[in-house]
Parts: structure tokens; C-alpha cells; sequence
């Protein structure tokens, strides 16, 4: 093998350090963005909050936005020459100076580990614990505890049994035990709250809510008639035929159908085992003196400057390890600052393009939604559309319609008779207000609705009005039909 040496060229793309770091800025959420914050507030020393700070706001949408900061405004903010030197520098500090909350120590158990007592608190109690509870408080003992233990924990989170009373005596394995014994217990766990829980099926739990409503409970009786006698005839649209089952008037049997329609078929759902999350909003949307104004959330972008006490401290001439890590970190702070501005111009810049072109949806609703994609904001803001994709995700919107996430705004289309577009969020609105209007007993079929949007100039087909309609939770019309 005989050694050469040859010349190429070629082209390499390289991420930087700064680089990197300003995209991985850009697509945290709020709450992401929080922790990575105060990661580099303890990790360096450089880094402090700065709560004097003005929070940035955007023009309005009629006018000349905000003037986008360059690099070299920037370096003249963190340059340590131009930073104030206090009259008094702080000795003391309090904990709450730096952190949120405050947990005291020696909380942990007798064997020495730690104690979360703030998980303990967020927990939300489950339908077990909430039955299990109950059970406590009515004193069962012996084998009828232990049945209803096997039962709680056969019941799932809707609130029905799903096991089978042999299926219970055989997780209770006791031959003193018999069918008779477990039924009378789970007619015991049927009574407790929330009402309908421990039904074996829609039928049975409609029944024992139904029994538990007081006696003078208006159409109480025909109710439980219905449910008892005529349970399948819900479905079907033949009034006059379970009227004469029944022996009620008509009016007797839409006041026994809107009292079952007050029910609730999925008890369980009322104890919510959920963890709740919380959103917080990146931008303010708001209507003022005939324009719409945008601004970031001050709470979620909170402002970070250098300390001046320290960045004094560095000596350009010396080259000790002290100073080499001053400026190490000074550098590090300059960079993580320069990537939270340019997060936040960038956020605010795609948000306030959001609102200039989704103004009709804030004005009018989501019938008034225009089609946008990720490159209709990207070519109008002359940045790539990966960039826009960072910016919409997990970044929130608070408006006064709601609070929308960035990509709530961003939809396909569909076309329109007159050769123009419309887009899918508002075929959804129009199918969601369709459906809403419909009679009861008469609901409008997917090929209907097709018809009716067809009759508006909206040109879209039978099955993906199936399509939307399904991904919004509506049931087809053979289920949405009812009596009344």
C-alpha cells in the first residue's frame, strides 16, 4: 500500500457550542425552560435575575413591530466596563431570595429515607382509595371485607365491575364463602359514593342512581320503568310503542328521558386519578385601541443580566486559575443570555405574525379560521421551517378567546367553489354547529352534512367528514338518535 498526500475541498456544516444551545432554548417549553434556567443560575456564578427589568412588548399588528436587538446591543448590555458598581455590596442573603419553596429538613421516616411531602400532597386520590375509604368507615370485618377489597379492586376506572361474582369468590378462595354472600356484600358497595359505582353495566348503573334520588324526585318511577322494561327502545324512535308498554302519556315518557339524560354514565370518572397540569401561557394577545397587541409573558421568560460584583473582579493581564474560571464563566453567562434574547424575539416574532394572519379567528370565531402552514410563516418571517416547527411547540398563546398552543393556529385546507380555501378548523366548527342544531330524533347523516357544507361552497367529501367528526368525539347519527 503506497502513501499519498492529496489537497480537497468540500464544504462542512458545524454546530457550535452557542448554536446548539440557542435551538435547544428555542423548543423547551415554559416549564422546561424554568428548570434549564435556574440549572445555569447554581451552575454559574455570573448569572443573576434581573427583576427591574421592563418586560418586552410587541407593536401592534397595524404598525411597525418591536426592532429586533442585534448581536453587538447585546454585547454592549453584558460588557462588565458599562455594568453600575453598587455603593453597598450584599453580605447577607435570605433562601428565599433564591428558591421558590422551602422544605424544611429532617422530615424523612424512621428509616431514614426522605420524605416527599409535596408529592404527597399532588397526588390526586384514586376511585379505590375514595371506596376504600368508605369501606373503613362502614366496618365491615372478616370475610365481608375481604370480598369487598376483591371487588374495589375489580372495579375500573369508569366505575363498573368487571369482574363476575365467581370470578370474585374465586380471588377470595374460602370455602365458607358462597355466591350468595358476595352478591349481598356488592349490593353494599353499590350503595356508596359516587352513586351508579359497582354496576355490572350503562343499565344497572343508571338503575342505582336512579333508586338513589329521592322518592318525590319528579318522574322518578317512570324512569326506573324505563330502564327496568324498556332499555333497548332508548335507541329506537317508536315513542307511541313504549308508551303503550309503559302505560304513560308522551309527555310523561320525555320528562322519565331528559331525567335518565341527567345521569352520568361513567360514575367513576367523577373521582379523577389525573394529574393536573398546568399550562402557562408564552404570549399575551390583547385588543387595544382598535389593534391587536402582543407581549411575552414576563412569568415565563424571566430576565437574566451578569453580576456586576463579579464580572469587576476579572483582570485582563492576569492568567491565575481564578480568573481563567471567572471568564470562563462570564463567557458562558454572555452566550446563555444572548440565546434567551434571541428565543424570546423569536417567539414573539412568530406569535405576532400568528395574530396578523389569524386576526378573523380572534374577531369572529373558528368559522373565521384561515388555512396556514409552517412556511406561510416562515417565508413572511425569512426563517426556515424547522425554526417556525421549535417555536410551535409547547409554546401557548393566551388570547381572549382562550389559550390556544401555536400550532392550534396552523391547519390544512380544503377548496371552496369559488376557488378559494377553507380551512379544517373551521369545517370543524361548522360540522360541531350542525350537529348541535340537528332534531334529536332526525340527526343528520355524514353524506347530509357533506351536503349541507357542499350548499355553502364548501367542497369536501362524505368520509372526511367522517374523519373530523370522529377526531372530535361525536358519535355517528345512529347513536346520536334519540326519543326526545
Amino acid at each position: 500500500m503506497k502513501q499519498s498526500i492529496q489537497l480537497r475541498l468540500g464544504q462542512q456544516l458545524t454546530m457550535t457550542p452557542q448554536l446548539q444551545q440557542a435551538i435547544r432554548l428555542l423548543q423547551l417549553s415554559t416549564l422546561d425552560l424554568h428548570q434549564e434556567i435556574q440549572q445555569a443560575l447554581d451552575s454559574n456564578l455570573m448569572l443573576e435575575t434581573d427583576d427591574e427589568a421592563e418586560p418586552v412588548v410587541g407593536a401592534a399588528i397595524t404598525e411597525v413591530q418591536e426592532p429586533v436587538r442585534t448581536e453587538s446591543d447585546v454585547e454592549r448590555e453584558l460588557a462588565p466596563e458599562t455594568l453600575p458598581m453598587p455603593e453597598e455590596l450584599p453580605v447577607d442573603s435570605d433562601w428565599s431570595d433564591h428558591f421558590d419553596t422551602y422544605l424544611p429538613s429532617g422530615g424523612g421516616g424512621e428509616d431514614g429515607s426522605d420524605f416527599d411531602l409535596f408529592a404527597q400532597q399532588t397526588r390526586a386520590p384514586s376511585l379505590q382509595d375514595h371506596l376504600n375509604w368508605q369501606i373503613n368507615l362502614s366496618r365491615l370485618e372478616g370475610n365481608d371485607l375481604a370480598i369487598a377489597t376483591a371487588i374495589v379492586d375489580g372495579i375500573d376506572a369508569d366505575g363498573y365491575l368487571r369482574a363476575s361474582p365467581e370470578e370474585i369468590l374465586a380471588t377470595v378462595a374460602d370455602d365458607e364463602i358462597d355466591i350468595e354472600e358476595v352478591l349481598a356484600v356488592l349490593h353494599r358497595i353499590q350503595s356508596l359514593d359516587p352513586p351508579g359505582v359497582g354496576a355490572r353495566d350503562l343499565r344497572e348503573c343508571l338503575l342505582l342512581q336512579l333508586r338513589q334520588l329521592p322518592a318525590d324526585t319528579r318522574s322518578r318511577d317512570a324512569a326506573i320503568a324505563v330502564c327496568e322494561h324498556q332499555f333497548e327502545a332508548l335507541t329506537r324512535t317508536d315513542r307511541d310503542g313504549v308508551c303503550r308498554q309503559l302505560g304513560l302519556t308522551g309527555e310523561e315518557l320525555a320528562a322519565a328521558i331528559a331525567l335518565i339524560r341527567t345521569l352520568n354514565p361513567r360514575p367513576g370518572a367523577a373521582i379523577a386519578e389525573a394529574q393536573t397540569e398546568y399550562v402557562i401561557p408564552d404570549v399575551f394577545v390583547r385588543r387595544r385601541d382598535g389593534g391587536w397587541y402582543v407581549e411575552l409573558n414576563p412569568e415565563a421568560t424571566p430576565k437574566l443580566r451578569v453580576n456586576a460584583d463579579y464580572a469587576r473582579l476579572i483582570r485582563r493581564a492576569d492568567k491565575s486559575e481564578d480568573n481563567a474560571f471567572l471568564r470562563s464563566h462570564l463567557q458562558e453567562a454572555r452566550w446563555f443570555i444572548k440565546s434567551l434574547a434571541s428565543r424570546n424575539d423569536t417567539v414573539l416574532r412568530v406569535a405576532a405574525k400568528i395574530v396578523e394572519l389569524q386576526r378573523d379567528f380572534l374577531e369572529y370565531g373558528e368559522e373565521a379560521m384561515r388555512p396556514l402552514v409552517l412556511r406561510d410563516v416562515a417565508e413572511a418571517l425569512e426563517l426556515h421551517e424547522s425554526t417556525v416547527s421549535r417555536v410551535t411547540t409547547q409554546k401557548y398563546m393566551h388570547t381572549p378567546r382562550g389559550t390556544f398552543e401555536f400550532k392550534f393556529f396552523f391547519s390544512s385546507h380544503v377548496g371552496t367553489a369559488g376557488g378559494g380555501e377553507c380551512s379544517s378548523t373551521a369545517i370543524r366548527a361548522f360540522i360541531r354547529k350542525l350537529v348541535a342544531a340537528e332534531k334529536p330524533n332526525r340527526p343528520l347523516s355524514d353524506s347530509r352534512i357533506a351536503s349541507v357544507l357542499d350548499e355553502q361552497g364548501i367542497k369536501v367529501a362524505r368520509r372526511t367528514v367522517a374523519k373530523y367528526r370522529e377526531a372530535m368525539g361525536i358519535p355517528p347519527s345512529n347513536e346520536r338518535r334519540r326519543l326526545a
